[in-house]
């Protein structure tokens, strides 16, 4: 299992990239969550099979329509045991 913590900088706020963020995670089957930071940033977590996590970040350097990605800088993490499912948070 891979675990990493991620921020996405650039025109990422407004364009819906956390809800799509958590719909590319779950369809790949990646635990995580995601959140907006005051910055404009978002910020999250992913863990999961290795492929599925690389995937995702994938999809993050592009993210959804409307979405202008600067950067994407990326972390190995601790896996959390405690997490379930992918959510958003505040």
């Amino acid at each position: 299992m891979k675990a990493v913590s991620f921020c996405v900088s650039g025109r990422v706020q407004g364009v819906s990239f956390r809800y799509a963020t958590r719909q590319v995670g779950v369809g790949m089957g990646v635990q995580g969550w995601v959140r907006n930071r005051g910055d404009g940033a978002v910020e999250g977590h992913l863990q999961g099979d290795d492929q599925a996590v690389e995937a995702v970040l994938d999809w993050c350097r592009e993210g959804p329509p409307g979405a202008r990605v600067e950067q994407l800088t990326w972390a190995p993490a601790p896996v959390d045991t405690k997490l379930a499912g992918f959510s958003i948070r505040p």
